[in-house]
């Protein structure tokens, strides 16, 4: 089997006790099976949940907390047993050592620790280790958090340019209805895409445990699959059963094909993190020569400016109805757009004492179809 790139996510509640609490028995299955994938020449990555789950009830808490502050501290618990129980069961059993990176959506937004993440991630596969990533719960703000991981392990499947992104849950996959509430409900074994109506369909949270539910599993897959990353969302039992998942035996649901373009990198980082410094405005011979043709934006096709911003700023670009057409990084300053907007590239240059011929190339862009969530 060719080896390849995979991303395992798993959610709280496949992890812990019902009443919180590590459980070391589901904790060694899931070991046994990364340890499979490993041994078989895989790359493997894993997105782990459970720090808050797992912390709580050493906090005195009866129950998983709902207040950030009490989320907070049960996770800078739990998150230490968490890990522990991981090094300590991949390098006693398997010999197999891991690595722990805590990440928040500020790593995402800022470029350089987008850059520093996906190196970091590249030299512990280089070495062989095995990487678990959880989000860095005890910081996070509400608003920037991840939903259960769902979403992170998205992310990093793309980052890393991984083959596959398996999703581990309590439900084994997709249904066209709740199957908890509805045993007439029909199971999808494969689909080709993720669309808006199942995305509205699926239902919320799963568990008093876990905070993500099937919503936030089918919009994770959903990213994955635009980043080029073929999913899996189902469940599994013993030391078998990512191995299954990986040859097409996996109890659950299949997404995408396996001709997924994978995206690069800094492409990603442009379409779904990068903040916009201002807007440009472009006219229609443009928006075919970007959209159509795949060309890079020069001066002449420059309308109007919106907002300040400087060189190397990701700046959305509009049609002359303000209609979005996508976003790149900007060669020249909101000021010296001004002053050469529907100028030639050679009256552009001299006049701004500039190398670049053109606004936004077309190696730094991305149209509005590639930034869909």
């Amino acid at each position: 089997m060719k080896k390849k790139r995979i991303v395992v996510k798993i959610g709280s509640s496949s992890l812990t006790n019902s009443n919180g609490g590590l459980c070391s028995e589901k904790m060694c299955e899931h070991v046994d099976a990364l340890a499979r994938l490993k041994k078989l020449g895989h790359e493997v990555i894993l997105i782990s949940s459970g720090a808050v789950a797992t912390g709580f009830a050493d906090l005195g808490y009866s129950s998983r907390p709902t207040t950030i502050a009490g989320k907070q501290a049960a996770a800078a618990v739990g998150q230490g047993l968490l890990i522990r129980g991981y090094t300590e069961e991949f390098k006693e059993r398997h010999g197999i050592v891991a690595a722990q990176l805590l990440l928040t959506r500020h790593n995402f937004l800022h470029k350089d620790q987008y850059h520093n993440a996906n190196v970091t991630l590249s030299e512990l596969l280089k070495c062989n280790v095995l990487p678990i990533i959880n989000e860095n719960d005890s910081v996070s703000v509400e608003e920037l958090t991840f939903g259960d991981n769902d979403m992170l392990s998205a992310l990093v499947s793309g980052l890393v340019q991984a083959d596959f992104l398996m999703i581990l849950t309590d439900i084994n996959g997709i249904y066209n209805q709740n199957p908890r509430t509805n045993p007439n409900a029909i199971k999808y074994d494969f689909l080709h895409e993720i669309n808006d109506e199942l995305v509205s369909g699926a239902s919320g949270t799963g568990t008093k445990i876990g905070t993500g539910g099937m919503k936030s599993k089918v919009e994770a897959a959903r990213t994955a699959l635009d980043l080029g990353v073929k999913v899996f969302i189902g469940s599994g039992t013993g030391n078998e059963k990512l191995v299954d998942i990986l040859v097409g035996k996996g109890d659950g649901t299949y997404i995408g094909s396996t001709s997924q373009a994978s995206v690069k990198a800094s492409k990603q980082w442009l379409a779904l993190h990068s903040i916009p410094s201002g807007k440009i405005e472009v006219d229609q011979g443009a928006v075919g020569a970007i959209l159509r043709q795949g060309k890079s934006l020069l001066p002449a096709g420059v309308t109007n400016i919106y907002g300040n911003f400087t060189t190397d700023d990701v700046v959305e670009v509009v049609n002359i109805n303000g209609n979005i057409i996508g976003k790149g990084k900007v060669n020249f300053s909101s000021e010296q757009l001004l002053e050469i907007k529907g100028l030639s590239s050679t009256e552009a240059m001299v006049i701004t004492n500039s190398h670049h011929r053109v606004v936004i190339h077309r190696d730094h862009w991305v149209s509005q179809i590639e930034r869909r969530r």
